[in-house]
């Protein structure tokens, strides 16, 4: 097996785990995501996601220019996604802790980016990711990326029934003005913070 082969199966292998822990809690009465306090669950998710990061940038490393995409493509295309994803997601990141980044239970946050998406890291994740497969140039690193966007579209399904009981009427009314992702209400929002 080639070194570049071993780090997708690995990639491969340490998403099939993360997707277990979110589907199982989408589908079981047991919580896997998020982990709240360093419980099992935290320690199993996050030693999976580094497997995961790891896979990815070795790929990338091993695989780099594979793909034989057009140099346009993946230097402005792949940089600009990638640059704007890592923007976004240090934006949601920084706005909170360190620990309620991590699934830690904490406060709910509605401010700054928050005020336009319920979900600005994962979103950052889902436009960065892919975007780094570009740069990089390698289908390899984009099927990893396409898996990671997969169980990161899937981790706000698992996080919400949580939210509920842990803020009650207080997140419905935010997940009634905000939406999960991006839609018409974000573009509204942008448009009368400019005015």
């Amino acid at each position: 097996m080639t070194p570049t082969r071993l780090a997708f199966g690995v990639g491969l292998l340490s998403a099939a785990g993360v997707y277990v822990l979110v589907l199982g809690t989408l589908s079981a009465d047991y919580d896997w995501w998020p982990p709240g306090d360093r419980t099992p669950a935290y320690y199993w998710h996050w030693t999976l996601v580094a497997l995961f990061d790891v896979a990815l940038v070795a790929t990338a490393v091993l695989d780099w220019g594979a793909w034989g995409l057009a140099r346009p493509v993946t230097l402005v295309g792949g940089a600009t996604l990638t640059l704007l994803g890592t923007a976004l997601f240090a934006w949601g990141a920084r706005t909170m802790r360190s620990d309620e980044t991590m699934g830690v239970t904490g406060d709910l946050y509605t401010d700054g980016p928050y005020a336009y998406t319920r979900n600005p890291q994962y979103l950052g994740m889902t436009v960065g990711v892919p975007g780094f497969a570009l740069l990089a140039d390698s289908s390899l690193v984009m099927a990893l990326a396409a898996v990671h966007v997969g169980w990161v579209l899937l981790l706000p399904r698992a996080e919400e029934p949580h939210l509920r009981a842990e803020f009650g009427e207080a997140y419905d009314r935010y997940a009634a003005r905000v939406p999960r992702f991006v839609g018409l209400r974000t573009v509204r929002r942008v448009v009368s913070s400019d005015a």
